[in-house]
């Protein structure tokens, strides 16, 4: 079952294009925004998955009307067309 809205549970969690390409990580969900780091390290994926991370001024902000899905394993960003 997906959803379109973001949760703090979301932390970690990949970030995919439409078709599928990962284009980066959620690094910290604050207030509802998800935060993107788009070249995450092994540590940063690591701290992520264990709640330890924090979104820095190299992470973007994900607005939720792009988002396409939600599922168990990553956010799937919608089509822009």
């Amino acid at each position: 079952m997906s959803r379109r809205h973001i949760m703090d549970e979301d932390e970690g969690k990949r970030v995919v294009d439409p078709s599928g390409h990962e284009i980066g990580m959620i690094t910290e969900v604050r207030s509802g925004t998800a935060y993107v780091d788009a070249d995450p390290g092994l540590a940063d994926t690591i701290r992520s998955k264990l709640g330890w991370s924090e979104a820095d001024e190299d992470d973007y902000p994900l607005d939720e009307s792009s988002i396409g899905s939600v599922t168990d394993d990553e956010v799937r960003l919608q089509d822009a067309f």
